[in-house]
């Protein structure tokens, strides 16, 4: 056999061209989570151009953020497939080629085509190859890279908010998405800063295992074609039994379903959709609630670069503050109480009359949404490791598309409904708090949990044996000394392929 480390594929290196990466990702990041929300300076305008309601308009953040999200599983197969480069490169001409588009559209229901759903596929294929190659280049500085780029998402939006104005002012809403689709293009070059890494020490790798596999396969075979009856048709049986097989492996190579057995990946996946359904429509009505009372549209569209600034401190803040020896190792504590503050600052919303009320509000939830989109990732990453974090993420976010999807229009007719929008801040608060509460009260017992369980395994292994064979001896001199995993793993690899080739 070779030897133990031949086919181990190097660790994440930590820096030298991972910043590279990272800048890529922030530029990638920024696109997919500002994008959506920078559009609510056109919402108004487009509104009385279609004659539509609140509710109506809403509807277009709704489907591109639902979409993004909803993409997920979809862009974690291609990246597994594929790779983080072409899929985002990919998804960047999709995104122009839905701007430009957009620009030619003559209804409503056109825009929901263009702009909610071929930008928000381009979107989803920016986001998750640029979230899951960081964690192939970090592992320690891993909360740092994760915080800086998330700051791109601020950035962009600060710079969008005020960006798009100055685009409506002189070109109008059409003219302005065609030269968004144009920008749009740049992911394309930030997905070209995504080199691989470990491919070919990880194809050695994989490839070794397989032929392992196979062999062993073989022999099985023979075994059990001997001991078998002369008759052909359970061998058939058996031959569909492996196809079956087969179709579920492929399938569950790209999406990991045993996660739904994992404890801390049920309470993220729960409270982050219950999260999600007041996570997002605060920041696509602040602009039109400010020119709803009266704020002139300049003014509304820097409240939007306010909330961005704060946004761009606060989530390498958050990074470094997660990553200190205090924080990261109860680091769904912190998230939990940023969402709870997130909410919290929406319940007091209401309670700003003016433009000063308004910028105050901007500064603190500019704060508190940078917080829960730094460790927004980090976190599930922290629960499930990240071997299994590209699954993860394919499964979180078509989870939580649901609620995105409806979370703004949900806002909307409850403007449309009342004439106010204090309602819908209240809405948001109000969720967002019991999310960051029930996030809370699990994760205290995920971790009671957890001490339970690793106590009882320490416990276990301390437990002195009567008998001691010289082979057992000799398995824990291997195991010190190559440190290759428990002393019967290759005796329980051998009786799961048995178990597989038996079609258990």
């Amino acid at each position: 056999p070779p030897p133990a480390k031949a086919g181990r594929a190097p660790g994440p290196p930590d820096g030298g061209w991972g910043w590279v990466v990272v800048f890529g990702a922030f530029v990638s990041i920024g696109f997919a989570y500002a994008f959506p929300k920078g559009l609510a300076i056109f919402f108004k305008e487009i509104q009385d151009f279609f004659g539509t309601s609140y509710s109506e308009i809403a509807w277009v953040s709704s489907i591109m953020l639902a979409t993004t999200y909803g993409a997920g599983p979809i862009s974690s197969i291609l990246v597994n497939r594929y790779g983080s480069r072409p899929v985002v490169m990919f998804g960047g001409l999709l995104c122009g080629i839905g701007m430009v588009s957009a620009s030619f559209c003559t209804s409503i229901l056109q825009l929901y085509i263009c702009v909610g759903f071929i930008t928000g596929f381009g979107l989803a294929l920016n986001l998750q190859p640029s979230v899951i190659i960081i964690g192939k280049y970090f592992l320690k500085r891993r909360p740092i890279a994760n915080g800086l780029a998330m700051a791109g998402s601020p950035v962009m939006l600060c710079t969008l908010a005020p960006l798009n104005q100055f685009l409506f002012d002189n070109f109008g809403w059409r003219g302005s998405f065609l030269i968004l689709g144009a920008i749009l293009l740049n992911c394309c070059v930030a997905g070209a800063l995504f080199r691989p890494i470990g491919a070919a020490t990880a194809s050695v790798k994989t490839q070794a295992t397989e032929e392992g596999k196979d062999a062993l396969k073989e022999d099985i075979a023979k075994d059990a074609v001997e001991m078998s009856s002369p008759t052909n048709v359970p061998g058939e049986t058996e031959v569909e039994d492996e196809g079956g097989r087969d179709c579920c492996e492929k399938v569950n190579q790209y999406l990991d379903f045993s996660l739904f057995k994992h404890r801390g990946f049920l309470i993220y996946l729960i409270g982050n959709v219950l999260m999600f359904l007041g996570f997002f429509a605060p920041i696509v009505f602040l602009a039109p609630y400010a020119k709803h009372i009266g704020i002139d549209e300049y003014s509304a569209a820097f409240l939007l670069s306010i909330l961005g600034i704060v946004d761009m401190i606060a989530r390498p803040t958050t990074g470094i503050i997660a990553n200190s020896k205090w924080v990261r190792p109860r680091i769904q504590y912190f998230f939990s109480f940023s969402i709870a503050f997130n909410g919290t600052c929406h319940l007091l919303c209401p309670l700003a009359s003016g433009y000063t009320g308004l910028v105050v509000y901007s500064i603190f939830f500019g704060l508190a949404f940078g917080m829960v989109c730094a460790m927004l990732f980090e976190t599930l990453m922290d629960l499930v490791g990240a071997a299994r974090f590209t699954s993860a993420v394919g499964l979180v976010t078509i989870a939580e598309c649901c609620t995105i999807l409806l979370g703004p229009p949900i806002g909307g007719g409850l403007i449309d409904t009342f004439g106010d929008y204090k309602y819908m801040f209240i809405k948001c608060g109000a969720v967002m708090v019991l999310a960051g509460t029930f996030l809370f009260i699990m994760n205290y017992y995920n971790y009671r949990m957890l001490a339970k369980e690793e106590k009882e395994r320490k416990a276990k292994e301390e437990d002195p044996k009567s008998v001691r064979t010289e082979t057992e001896g000799r398995n824990n001199w291997n195991k010190e000394t190559t440190q290759d995993g428990p002393e019967l793993e290759p005796l329980k690899e051998e009786q799961e392929l048995k178990k597989e080739v038996n079609g258990t």
